[in-house]
């Protein structure tokens, strides 16, 4: 009765077509929409902390990790701790969630300043899938969250088989590499700058010495990964 009551009221509130959405995103009625309006909201396009989406992800990202570690320990009961650890980070990774969100067309959804081109090198839409995730368990509690992620989320977009045989840390290849033909690899940050409201790092990859290959990011890791998969591929690094 109180699902249908919800449903009613938010037939005829302006924010209809935002609730249908959420509907075929979610698999349920929102009972508290500002929830999801504010998981929903990047800071390029509300400063103010308490506006936009970041301490959603907060609850989010720690959410996620505990339902995938119990996912993976059920699903692999004899795999040791080493191999659930690195699965749980290969699916919880910016660049994996960032995949998912953009499949799941949230990023039709998400409020941000799309005047601020630097937005296309973050992941802010894998960010927001994590602050969706936060606004869900407030709204609706731990079990529903944890069907939402192994139903909506984990099942369709997934495929550990891959993951299982594709490794992005494209840093980490870089320096194997590296260290086994004995060149000398470093990441330095050569710049940084304001880009709309964000500062946005610029980091350099260098090899004895020599600038091989540039990457940025909102954040030096982010902005690494970038310039370690563009040296990879000039230096036709093969995984």
């Amino acid at each position: 009765m109180r699902r249908f009551t919800a449903r009613i009221l938010h037939f005829f509130s302006p924010n209809k077509q935002l609730v249908l959405q959420l509907e075929h995103l979610l698999g349920y009625t929102p009972k508290h929409l500002p929830y999801y309006q504010l998981a929903l909201m990047h800071r390029s396009k509300i400063e103010e902390l308490a506006q936009n989406n970041e301490r959603l992800e907060f609850l989010g990202d720690a959410i996620l990790g505990s339902i995938v570690a119990e996912y993976l320990f059920k699903k692999y009961p004899t795999q040791p701790e080493g191999y659930l650890t690195e699965m749980r980070s290969r699916i919880v990774r910016r660049e994996t969630l960032n995949n998912v969100a953009l499949r799941m067309g949230l990023n039709k959804l998400v409020q941000y300043n799309q005047n601020d081109r630097g937005l296309s090198r973050s992941h802010i839409f894998g960010n927001a899938l994590e602050a969706l995730i936060g606004a869900v368990y407030l709204d609706q509690g731990f079990s529903r969250t944890r069907k939402f992620i192994l139903k909506q989320v984990i099942k369709p977009y997934i495929d550990i088989a891959m993951l299982e045989s594709t490794d992005t840390n494209y840093k980490n290849q870089l320096l194997s590499w590296a260290q086994k033909n004995s060149f000398v690899l470093t990441f330095d940050t050569l710049e940084e700058k304001i880009e709309g409201s964000r500062k946005v790092f610029t980091i350099g990859v260098m090899l004895d010495g020599d600038l091989i290959e540039t990457g940025a990011g909102y954040n030096k890791k982010e902005a690494g990964q970038v310039a370690a998969q563009k040296a990879l591929e000039k230096l036709k690094v093969k995984n």
